[in-house]
């Protein structure tokens, strides 16, 4: 699963478009004051997909993904 695909299952499943962010693909205007998100990120080993929780202007990272579907996974688990 992609980032694509994985915004796609939020909306079919229902989740309001305020309860999460997902780089470049869902970026719900204007910014909720928390959500879960999915982004991108320099990791040690190159780029990662980072899933965690942002509340009150901080971004606070529950996992680092070199897999992109992996990261997709962890972030429906959170939201369904």
């Amino acid at each position: 699963m992609d980032v694509r695909a994985a915004a796609a299952a939020l909306r079919a499943a229902g989740v309001a478009d305020g309860y999460y962010w997902i780089d470049g693909v869902h970026e719900p205007a204007p910014t909720p004051p928390d959500f879960v998100y999915l982004r991108r990120v320099d990791g040690v080993e190159g780029e990662e997909w980072e899933v965690g929780t942002y509340e009150r202007g901080v971004h606070q990272p529950l996992a680092r993904y070199a897999d992109e579907s992996a990261a997709c996974a962890h972030l429906l688990r959170q939201l369904t």
